[in-house]
């Protein structure tokens, strides 16, 4: 069972297993490697949103079903979200995963033909004047839902201001963002620094923190990835987000 450590013992134990985890073996049963299948950056970028989205439940049925949506989009996301017409979304009637479904898949190609022709694309909507992440997260809710959508479909994307931890939005914006070298994160959005990501908090993820005394919150809300995440601040103020490699991992790969 994991101990309390002290600081420099901690920071020694979160290096250790971010170097265990962080390598292109990670990408193999982890959603991230859908959007590792695209070079160019928007289709990263949008299959790499989608498959985010959808990341709850098994991993093997997550990346099953983002594949399926990515072959239902010819496998040219980007060329699909610009030119389709609205008659080409009937091909998403059947497509499913969990509670996710054809009418939500088919708001999403809508709102982000929207995000491309209107607003810059999914970068910049998460870029605000304000200048900080949160704002961001704020400002693509609000965008994302700025034109007629299904009520149904607001429960997959994240909505930080009501107090959700935006797991997989921060899990999506880690991949987009981080630039570590290590072939797993993309590092392709160079407007946002890495210093202000958050740490995409799940049950693996919390459970191991609270275990090693880095989070007192019980519930996984925003106010516990402003905690955790101020935490991991201290022993990497620049990469802060590194250590979900750490966490996560130790959650999902090993016996404690």
């Amino acid at each position: 069972m994991l101990e309390k450590l002290d600081h420099d013992a901690l920071k020694d134990f979160l290096e250790s297993k971010y170097n265990k985890f962080a390598n292109p073996a990670f990408i193999e049963n982890d959603p991230i490697q859908i959007p590792h299948s695209y070079s160019k950056k928007e289709d990263v970028e949008i299959s790499g949103f989608i498959a985010s989205t959808i990341a709850w439940g098994q991993r093997v049925s997550i990346i099953k079903n983002a594949k399926n949506f990515m072959s239902l989009m010819d496998n040219s996301p980007y060329d699909f979200i610009i030119n389709h017409k609205p008659g080409d979304l009937k091909r998403f009637e059947k497509a499913v995963h969990r509670t996710f479904n054809g009418t939500d898949l088919a708001f999403f190609a809508e709102s982000l033909q929207n995000i491309y022709l209107n607003h810059g694309g999914l970068e910049k909507i998460f870029c605000t004047d304000k200048g900080d992440l949160f704002s961001g997260l704020v400002n693509f809710y609000k965008v994302f839902f700025s034109i007629p959508h299904p009520q149904r479909t607001r429960r997959h994307v994240a909505n930080v201001e009501s107090g959700s931890a935006a797991k997989r939005l921060n899990m999506f914006l880690r991949w987009m963002v981080r630039d570590d070298k290590r072939g797993v994160d993309f590092g392709i959005w160079k407007q946002i620094p890495t210093a202000d990501l958050y740490i995409p908090l799940d049950l693996h993820s919390g459970r191991v923190a609270r275990m090693l005394g880095m989070l007192n919150r019980n519930q996984n809300d925003w106010k516990s990835v402003c905690e955790l995440t101020s935490v991991l601040r201290e022993f990497d103020p620049k990469d802060p987000v590194k250590y979900d490699f750490a966490l996560f991992g130790v959650g999902v790969n090993e016996d404690f």
